[in-house]
C-alpha cells in the first residue's frame, strides 16, 4: 500500500518559507541600506545569533516556561468560565437579557487598562497576568458558544425534549456536542489574545517573570535591541505553534464541519 502525502500541505509549507525569507531578506536589507537606524533594527544577522545565545540560557528558557505556564492556565480557567456561561446565556432567555448590559460594558474594556487595579489588589505576581489573559480570553469563547447555541437546528432540541430530556440534559447532550466547533474556534481566538494579553502584563508589572520582562529589561538602561527582538522572534514563534496546533485539533476532530 502507498501512503501519498497530499501535495496542497507541502506547497502550502513551502510558500510560508519563501513568506519568511522574504521579509528577512527585505528586513535585512532595510537596514543595511541605512534606511533604519541599526541601533533601532537591528538586521537577522544580528537578531538570530543572539537569539541562539539566549536559547542557551536556563534564565531565558525558565522565562519560556513561565509565560507558556501563565498562559496555559489562563486559556484553560477561561474555557471553564465561558463555555457554561455561553450556554447558560443562550438557553435561559431571561439571564440573557438580565446580563446583557454587564456583558456589552465588560466587553470592550482593554484588558491592560485592568493592571492598575490588580497590582494593587492583588500584587504583580502571577496572578495578575493569569487574571487579564483570563478576562481577555473569555469573550470570543462565550460569543462564539452563544452563536453556536443560536445555529442548533431546533429539532434536535424538540426531539430531546420529547424524549424526556430536561433543560440540563439538553445542553449537555445536545448543544454543547453541537457548539464544539464554534466553541473550539473560539479557543484559538482567545489562545492568541491570551498570548499577548500574559506577555504585555509581564512588561508592565515587571514582577513576575516570563518573557515579557526579559524584553522589558533589555528595552531599559543599556538598550539590547537584538534581544527585545530576539524575545519579540520567540513570542511570534509560540503563538504561530499554538495556532497551527489548534487548527490542525481543529481539523482532526471536526473535519466533518468543512
Amino acid at each position: 500500500m502507498v501512503v501519498r502525502v497530499p501535495a496542497a500541505g507541502g506547497r502550502a509549507v513551502l510558500r510560508g518559507l519563501v513568506g519568511v525569507a522574504f521579509l528577512l531578506l527585505l528586513w535585512e536589507t532595510v537596514v543595511r541600506a541605512g534606511m533604519v537606524p541599526a541601533d533601532y533594527l537591528p538586521p537577522p544577522s544580528i537578531v538570530f545569533p543572539q537569539l541562539v545565545v539566549m536559547l542557551a540560557d536556563p534564565g531565558f528558557l525558565l522565562a519560556v516556561v513561565a509565560t507558556m505556564l501563565s498562559w496555559a492556565i489562563a486559556l484553560g480557567l477561561a474555557v471553564g468560565i465561558a463555555v457554561p456561561a455561553g450556554l447558560a446565556l443562550a438557553g435561559v432567555p431571561w439571564l440573557k437579557v438580565a446580563s446583557a448590559t454587564v456583558v456589552e460594558f465588560l466587553r470592550p474594556i482593554p484588558a491592560v487598562a485592568l493592571v492598575p487595579l490588580l497590582v494593587v489588589s492583588v500584587g504583580g505576581g502571577p496572578t495578575t497576568k493569569i487574571a487579564l489573559a483570563v478576562f481577555a480570553g473569555l469573550w470570543p469563547i462565550l460569543f462564539n458558544t452563544i452563536y453556536a447555541f443560536n445555529e442548533i437546528e431546533p429539532l434536535q432540541v424538540d426531539t430531546a425534549r420529547v424524549f424526556g430530556a430536561g433543560r440540563l440534559r439538553v445542553l449537555t447532550r445536545v448543544a454543547l456536542p453541537s457548539v464544539a466547533p464554534f466553541v473550539l474556534t473560539g479557543v484559538r481566538l482567545s489562545a492568541a489574545i491570551g498570548l499577548a494579553v500574559v506577555i504585555s502584563a509581564e512588561m508592565l508589572t515587571g514582577a513576575s517573570g516570563g518573557i515579557g520582562k526579559l524584553i522589558a529589561d533589555a528595552a531599559s538602561g543599556a538598550t539590547r535591541m537584538d534581544r527585545v527582538l530576539a524575545g519579540v522572534v520567540v513570542a511570534g514563534v509560540l503563538g504561530y505553534v499554538i495556532n497551527a496546533g489548534l487548527e490542525r485539533v481543529h481539523r482532526r476532530w471536526f473535519g466533518w464541519q468543512a
